[in-house]
């Protein structure tokens, strides 16, 4: 699978382990930035990450920051995009069964590396099951519906 990882700078560490684990288990993976730890604005790396999955290049988009909530919300204002906060397997799982999320968020300052791969995990193996869930998406991007 494609995937894009984003962060700001006080998940550089996490992101950096999530990338290599990914990359480990077979996965295409595009790190969007940053490279170090000099402080940098989240919004810039959420919008880099919603471009790049609301355009196809990434299937997937993993979206790190401190808490999470920041960077998810800038991802989630590409309409395309669909961005859920998660901190265990079990959200991170029905954010793709319900919600068709294409995108996941984690807090590094809240989140330890093993919960994270469990959550990461579960994001990726999850299909979307459509059905009475598929109205529900499509009101996400175009709310007039």
């Amino acid at each position: 699978m494609r995937i894009a990882l984003a962060s700001d700078h006080a998940a550089i560490e996490l992101k950096a382990t999530l990338r290599d684990w990914l990359i480990e288990q077979g996965h295409e993976v595009a790190d969007l930035g940053p490279e170090t730890t000099d402080s940098v604005d989240y919004p810039d790396f959420g919008y880099k990450l919603a471009s790049v999955v609301a355009d196809g290049t990434a299937e997937r988009g993993i979206a790190l920051c401190g808490s999470g909530i920041g960077i998810s919300m800038s991802v989630n204002r590409n309409p395309k995009v669909r961005c859920a906060l998660v901190s265990e397997p079990l959200s991170a799982a029905l954010s793709r069964e319900h919600n068709d999320a294409n995108c996941l968020a984690l807090g590094a300052r809240l989140t330890g590396v093993d919960m994270a791969k469990a959550c990461v995990t579960a994001f990726l193996e999850t299909e979307f099951a459509g059905g009475r869930h598929q109205r529900r998406v499509d009101k996400l991007s175009n709310p007039d519906i």
